[in-house]
Parts: C-alpha cells; structure tokens; sequence
C-alpha cells in the first residue's frame, strides 16, 4: 500500500501532491512541501498510508473524534 500526501487547505479542499512507496520518501515529500508553504496560509500537509486514493481521502475527510483521556481540566 502506498502512501499518498495531500495539501488541505481551508474549508477542507484536498489536494493531491504526490505518493510514495515508503515512509522514508512520503515523510521527505512531506516536509519539502511543509517548508515551502506560507505559515499563515491556512494549509496544511498530510500523509496517509492507504489502499487507494479514494480511501485515502475518505480517511482524512472524516472527523476526528475527541480522545477521552485528553478531555477534562489541565494540572
């Protein structure tokens, strides 16, 4: 299974920019793309190991749910 890297931008938009065939090259494209981006842009860069490019993106358009352990008051 590859690894496929995606710019989300604002209002949640992918946008496919590239996919690997290992960790070590998926994280190198990853972080170029990261480096050369505005900070203030509102975007940012994931990578994703998934069977395809459609489940790739189903995956990161999904909601992420609350961990439990990390709700509550900070000590």
């Amino acid at each position: 299974m590859p690894y496929f890297i995606y710019r989300i931008g604002p209002m949640n938009i992918l946008s496919k920019q590239g996919q690997a065939e290992t960790f070590k090259e998926a994280k190198a494209v990853a972080n170029a793309l990261r480096k050369s981006m505005d900070p203030n842009a509102g975007q940012t860069v994931k990578m994703i190991f998934a069977d395809n490019e459609l489940a790739a993106e189903d995956i990161l358009s999904q909601p992420r749910e609350l961990d439990p352990s990390l709700a509550g008051d900070d000590y």
